[in-house]
């Protein structure tokens, strides 16, 4: 069984799939709610994916995701919600992994609370901005450590993985650049998997 710390210290286009089914959790004042990851994008620091914000290098804004693997990075989309993001590789490397959906499967009723509006609980935290609002993550979670024990906010593997015949992949959803490639990793059949156009959404085996 690999560690988290194994696991993150490659590419984020090698982490992607491998976080699938882990436990992203948050403990708060207001109790802990933790998902089980079902959906994730790769976003790479080699300078060929546009779409990822340290593309034009080093930002006050994604200097986090420059950072030591295993690192939580939170940035602000189109000036309305969170994001949360796994950064991976050595220090500079620049990449990381968008956790995009995941199943609420501790803190139920938190969560609820938080996303009042949402009829159903697999809408919970199904994409990555209901992911982060259920969870209770904002910018002050912004360079967390989710590898050292008692951090807020931990990241812990599935055990058993999720067979790679449950997994998923295809391009990725919500943006303009380097659309077309192939990063985006679900498990296949959750309802929580948020949804993408019908091109992106059939996907292929891994």
């Amino acid at each position: 069984m690999a560690e988290l710390a194994e696991v993150v210290s490659g590419s984020a286009l090698d982490a992607a799939p491998q976080l699938l089914g882990a436990r992203l959790r948050h403990r708060t004042t207001q109790g802990t709610v933790a998902v089980r990851i079902t959906e994730v994008e790769a976003y790479s620091g080699d300078g060929t994916d546009a779409a990822a914000h340290t593309h034009r290098g080093l930002t006050p804004r994604n200097q986090v995701m420059f950072g030591p693997a295993g690192t939580l990075y939170v940035y602000f989309s189109y000036g309305m919600h969170w994001c949360a993001n796994v950064v991976c590789g050595p220090p500079g490397a620049g990449e990381a992994v968008l956790i995009r959906a995941g199943e609420v499967v501790q803190g139920l009723e938190t969560a609820r609370v938080r996303r009042p509006a949402v009829r159903r609980d697999v809408d919970l935290a199904r994409g990555p901005a209901r992911l982060t609002q259920a969870l209770g993550i904002t910018g002050a979670d912004n360079g967390t450590d989710l590898i050292r024990a008692g951090s807020a906010v931990s990241l812990t593997l599935a055990e058993p993985p999720p067979p790679a015949s449950d997994v998923r992949t295809g391009p990725r959803v919500g943006i303009s650049k380097a659309a077309d490639l192939p990063w985006r990793f679900w498990l296949d059949g959750e309802p929580t998997v948020s949804r993408a156009p019908r091109r992106a959404a059939r996907g292929t085996a891994l």
